[in-house]
């Protein structure tokens, strides 16, 4: 199955006005484990977006949550060479983010950091989540590994370590019973960035690059959308 799908703000926008035609409740990664279990919704989609390059297109995203009153959870990196999230209105975008009732959460890389730096990773991972802390003021309840280009794989951290160990509730691909969002879903992502790809309970779907809003008109009763900020654009990607 293919799709012919465009990624433009507004083309993403009426995906997730498919979405909710389709009568899904648009959660964050930290709401998803407090439902986990529960039947008051009948089908949930939890809204992720990772932040890889370009806070500016995060806002958009942002904005376009805030029209159609739907919340998502956004992952900051914190050693980007593309941004600072700290920087003058970046960090304005931060705090506009979270007093609109969106979750933040940390894009880590700590494994590239305890190979460049010769650092423990532990130690990389809690101080970077204090730093967040301390300056938007809140308690960071989840972590999404960032994949670089070092070659190596942030998510090897967690092979023999749980998120609740540094004061967490998840890390996005969790297989911890709380959480266990991967393998418990329909996982679609816009990660092949000209094409969106999908995953059935862990497992990759073949040739379809179907996009969110085809794939909620099939009645999935839980869907795990990762969205880029970065993929997105009015008229053409370098703008």
């Amino acid at each position: 199955m293919s799709s012919s799908f465009q990624f433009t703000f507004n083309n993403i926008q009426k995906q997730f006005q498919d979405v909710l035609a389709e009568n899904y409740k648009v959660i964050t990664c930290a709401e998803y484990v407090e439902f986990k279990g529960s039947d008051e919704f009948s089908k949930l989609l939890i809204n992720r977006v990772d932040i890889d390059f370009n806070m500016n297109k995060a806002r958009r995203l942002m904005e376009l949550f805030n029209a159609l009153d739907i919340k998502a959870t956004f992952f900051i990196r914190l050693h980007a060479p593309e941004y600072n999230p700290f920087s003058f209105e970046n960090y304005k975008i931060l705090k506009a983010i979270l007093s609109s009732g969106h979750e933040v959460g940390y894009h880590s890389e700590i494994v590239d950091q305890a190979a460049i730096w010769e650092e423990d990773a532990a130690e990389c991972l809690t101080r970077d989540l204090q730093a967040i802390n301390n300056m938007l003021g809140i308690e960071i309840k989840g972590v999404a590994s960032h994949g670089g280009m070092t070659g190596l794989n942030n998510l090897d951290f967690w092979k023999d370590r749980k998120p609740s160990e540094f004061g967490l509730l998840y890390e996005a691909y969790d297989k911890q019973p709380e959480f266990n969002l991967f393998q418990d879903s329909f996982y679609i992502s816009d990660s092949n960035w000209t094409s969106w790809k999908c995953y059935d309970k862990g497992e990759l779907v073949e040739n379809n690059d179907l996009s969110l809003g085809e794939h909620a008109k099939d009645n999935h009763e839980l869907i795990y959308s990762l969205i880029h900020s970065d993929t997105y654009f009015d008229e053409h990607f370098y703008e």
